[in-house]
């Protein structure tokens, strides 16, 4: 089985993630779509070949997954692309999902993130926080913002990515780029350890736990800039989310500290578009003085409604977002009310238009 010929048919495919799963085809998705790339099914010998395969290209040592059944890790094919991997056992069989990642970044607009979104690699230091479900796009969001300040600011840019995924050149900035279990034990180490490394910008892939968020916010508090992932949908949620992720002893402290570091919110999703690919969505929050005393005083639930009836060009609710591309005839009315955070609001104000 030729594993680097069928990857970078896939590829040439535009596919965004390809499926090695026992029982089906090798199927990939593109524009949010399944395509089977032939009819003939994979059973557990081709996909464990397969697998492996994957593992002898990417000159990793398969003995970890043969041990937990789960293992994450990224590669590259010269001329084709980058891969994110994760390979996991299911039903006894070897099986693996993998992300396509080009080697260069697109432009921003040509992926329509806006303005105002990538306006965010101005800032200097705190924290800024790009979150969503798993799978819209938060990654290639912080990875162009990255690669904004990279071209724009003479800084030391470190990423802390688990794997790695979009690889930065040094232009302007110096990028030190260090891949969990790879390269370092754990996102804390990783952290705690860049703070002695005279860092600028820290780009934390996800803050995953209490201690993580814990030193994140401290970092922020001593001048550093912090960027990060969160798996929460909209910026009260998300918030919410920090808090809760602390004792109840020091969720006062948290409040207090996020309503210090704590610079932006952007949160994202990705709709069908009316031309067959996938549009995003942006919920943008910055933090002004007086979403800054509703966190400090724990009034979150009150941060919507800021949101919503904000004039202001950088800030922005989910809902206008998503009416703002209906308008644009860049999604359905069927999407817009579907994906809508009030879907009646929504009809009705689709409805008056």
């Amino acid at each position: 089985m030729d594993v680097k010929k069928i990857l970078a048919e896939a590829t040439e495919h535009g596919a965004s993630d390809i499926f090695i799963i026992a029982g089906r085809p090798l199927t990939y998705k593109k524009r949010g779509q399944m395509e089977s790339l032939n009819d003939e099914k994979m059973m557990s010998p081709e996909t464990f070949e397969f697998v492996t395969g994957i593992y002898t290209i990417a000159e990793r040592d398969i003995t970890h997954f043969e041990k937990t059944g789960d293992d994450d890790f990224s590669f590259a094919i010269p001329g084709v692309s980058r891969f994110r991997v994760s390979t996991f056992k299911q039903r006894g069989s070897y099986s693996a999902v993998i992300r396509v990642i080009g080697f260069t970044l697109p432009e921003p607009s040509e992926l329509m993130i806006t303005d105002a979104v990538m306006d965010l690699a101005n800032t200097h230091n705190g924290m800024v926080l790009v979150t969503g479900p798993a799978g819209s796009g938060k990654s290639t969001t912080l990875s162009c913002i990255i690669n904004k300040i990279n071209k724009e600011r003479e800084e030391h840019i470190i990423t802390l990515e688990d794997p790695l995924e979009f690889l930065h050149r040094h232009e302007k900035s110096i990028v030190s780029q260090r891949e969990i279990s790879t390269d370092t034990e754990s996102y804390l180490t990783a952290l705690r350890a860049a703070l002695r490394q005279s860092p600028d910008v820290i780009l934390l892939g996800e803050m995953r736990d209490y201690e993580t968020i814990n030193t994140a916010v401290t970092a922020a508090e001593t001048g550093h800039l912090i960027f990060s992932s969160l798996h929460t949908l909209g910026a009260a949620n998300t918030i919410d989310r920090i808090i809760d992720a602390f004792p109840a002893s020091q969720q006062h402290q948290i409040c207090i500290q996020l309503a210090s570091v704590l610079q932006a919110v952007v949160s994202q999703k990705l709709l069908p578009s009316t031309n067959g690919g996938l549009v995003p969505a942006f919920e943008i929050m910055v933090l002004t003085p007086a979403i800054r005393n509703l966190i400090r005083e724990r009034k979150v639930h009150q941060i919507d409604g800021i949101i919503y009836t904000s004039a202001s060009d950088n800030m922005i609710s989910m809902d206008t977002s998503i009416y703002n591309l209906f308008k644009e005839g860049l999604i359905t009315k069927h999407t817009a009310i579907a994906e809508a955070v009030n879907p009646e609001m929504m009809e009705k104000r689709i409805n008056l238009s």
